[in-house]
């Protein structure tokens, strides 16, 4: 059983039966008088009585004597049993379980939270326990920090948080309390004051604090070896990084090897592809710390220096999603959105199909609004000139998803369909338009939607449900009759092109819908209509160079197989649906 465990359930056997034992809750939850004080008085003392001590700087005790005290003693002074416990586990590096028993006491005394003592106590131990940020949150409350002890602490938390800008201040307000320390106690102390000050871009104070700590002391000599290079004593660097490198801690070995990275490339002792492939195994063997930061953030420069756009993409989004925002600053997101434009670029030295690829996978990095907007547009713009219809289509279905909200997706589904359509593939088409739709969409947009709609359906195999979606669509009879020449169903030719016939001089889409209706009408054999359509527009015909076709289809019985043919090559290329007609006929 961990220890404490052990103590939550040595509070309920000991606590009498009349005050039952609330559930447990975190203790950053608690407020003063929001629960009854089950051992008030406590808070008061520790305030109060210097004779207390301060946790941080306890000694070990004898477990046994210390569960003995706790067992034996009643009320108030189970509670100075319970603080003799959290300084001895502290002074063990026990972190995990000082938090444990702190929770318990702060269950028992809920004003124990307003008193700096045990303030200072939590965050020693979240510093123990490796969680810095709520550490740093808990030694910045109340009188600690003006405290030196809790400044030690709390510079200590900065460092482990990657935060050398903050700590440094905090690093002289905590000298005094470092000091005086034991060699053994301050060593931990002595690395975050190093580490803050290196990192903050003071070598040389990087390397005082690091004077006092022996020769043979592996991360001591990693430090040394980066504040020698950062001075510009680069062989020296080398030779303390390799003293790392032997280290027992894998931890240190592997900074150890960053830091030799890191000086090659300050050096120009390896060409920028050999150092990113070492960044790259580095990475392969070790992930998601400040290590793993600091190697993209160099990876990163690299490509940057170098103009490589795929690894400079690649190391910086990593940077960006994987890592707090707060250390890479205010420029990596413009940055990166900048290189993702540039990549896309018509002068672009990345081909267009591994450039819509990067974009793809960089598209949470987009620039928001108008401008990331204009982005895809232009990158899909590119892709359909470059005839990658499906390419284009899926980046502008996920803009329709992701994106677009409400009425803005009515002309964007409009354009995604069309690019599905164009790709061969109606069945997206289709949804693109059917997850797009909203009732407040104007007529023309919803007309334009169901036009498409249609094309689908078509392309599906499914003219009648087609024609069905156009009844209410202003040039639906014409989209109808182009569906029906399409499938030769020669009676809905007749019914659809009947409406459609010109009434004044036969322009090119008068024509295709005339010559239509005959290749229809001399299918059917139906010879009376022929006739009329020959006195009706024989003289619009006489002098246009489809007129002997009109001639001989109008009056030939029966229509042979060559003059049909004849009759085709004479229809003109234009269709009477408009656009709507040529992606009708696109896979045809």
């Amino acid at each position: 059983m961990k220890l404490s465990a052990f103590l939550v359930t040595t509070v309920a056997l000991v606590t009498p039966a009349a005050t039952p034992v609330p559930p447990a809750t975190p203790a950053v939850a608690a407020t003063p008088g929001s629960q009854t004080a089950r051992i008030p008085g406590f808070a008061a003392q520790l305030q109060q009585d210097p004779r207390l001590g301060m946790a941080t700087t306890g000694t070990a005790l004898p477990n046994d004597e210390i569960w003995r005290a706790m067992t034996r003693n009643h009320d108030i002074d189970r509670q100075r049993a319970r603080w003799t416990y959290v300084r001895s586990l502290i002074a063990r590096q026990r972190g995990a379980e000082a938090i444990g028993v702190l929770d318990v006491m702060q269950e028992d005394d809920p004003d124990l939270r307003l008193v700096d003592s045990f303030q200072l106590a939590r965050g020693a131990a979240l510093v123990l326990f490796h969680r810095p940020d709520a550490a740093i949150a808990a030694l910045s409350a109340g009188g600690l920090p003006r405290q030196r002890e809790a400044c030690a602490w709390r510079a200590r938390a900065l460092a482990d948080a990657g935060r050398a800008a903050e700590a440094l201040p905090t690093v002289n307000c905590a000298a005094a309390a470092i000091q005086a320390r034991p060699l053994a106690q301050r060593r931990p102390f002595l690395l975050a004051a190093a580490r803050a000050s290196l990192e903050a871009g003071q070598p040389h104070e990087a390397l005082l604090w690091l004077s006092a700590l022996p020769e043979a002391d592996g991360t001591a000599n990693l430090l040394r070896g980066r504040a020698q290079g950062a001075l510009g004593e680069a062989i020296a660097a080398r030779l303390r990084l390799d003293q790392a490198a032997k280290s027992r801690d894998p931890a240190v070995r592997t900074e150890a090897r960053l830091g030799r990275i890191e000086l090659a490339a300050a050096n120009g002792w390896a060409s920028p592809t050999v150092l990113l492939r070492q960044l790259d195994d580095l990475r392969f063997r070790w992930r998601g710390d400040r290590i793993e930061e600091r190697a993209l953030r160099l990876g990163y420069n690299i490509a940057i220096q170098h103009h490589d756009l795929p690894d400079a993409l690649n190391t910086g989004a990593t940077l960006f999603r994987y890592f707090s925002r707060s250390h890479q600053g205010p420029a990596l997101l413009g940055e990166l959105q900048a290189q993702m434009a540039s990549t896309i670029e018509p002068g672009s030295s990345v081909p267009l199909d591994k450039a819509a690829g990067m974009f793809w996978d960089y598209r949470d990095l987009l620039p928001g609004g108008a401008e990331g907007d204009a982005m895809v547009a232009a990158l899909a713009a590119r892709l359909q000139a470059a005839g990658l219809y499906a390419r284009a289509a899926q980046l502008l279905d996920h803009q329709l998803t992701t994106r677009a909200i409400d009425l803005t997706q009515g002309p964007l589904s409009i354009r995604v369909a069309t690019l599905y359509i164009l790709a061969g593939q109606p069945d997206h088409a289709l949804d693109a338009i059917r997850r797009s739709n909203h009732k407040d969409y104007p007529a023309a947009l919803v007309f334009d939607r169901k036009r498409l709609e249609a094309v689908a359906l078509d392309q599906l195999g499914r003219p009648l449900e087609a024609a069905a979606v156009l009844q209410d669509v202003p040039d639906g009879g014409a989209i109808r009759a182009e569906i029906a020449w399409k499938h030769q169903d020669w009676s809905r030719v007749v019914a659809e092109t009947q409406p459609l016939l010109p009434t004044g001089p036969l322009g090119a889409v008068g024509q295709a819908i005339v010559l239509r209706r005959a290749i229809a009408l001399a299918m059917l054999h139906q010879k009376e209509a022929l006739q009329a359509l020959r006195e009706r527009y024989g003289a619009g015909f006489a002098r246009l160079p489809s007129a002997p076709v009109f001639a001989t289809l109008t009056g030939a019985d029966p229509v042979t197989p060559a003059l049909l043919a004849r009759a085709m090559a004479a229809l003109p290329s234009v269709s009477p649906a408009g656009d709507v007609g040529d992606l009708l006929t696109i896979n045809d």
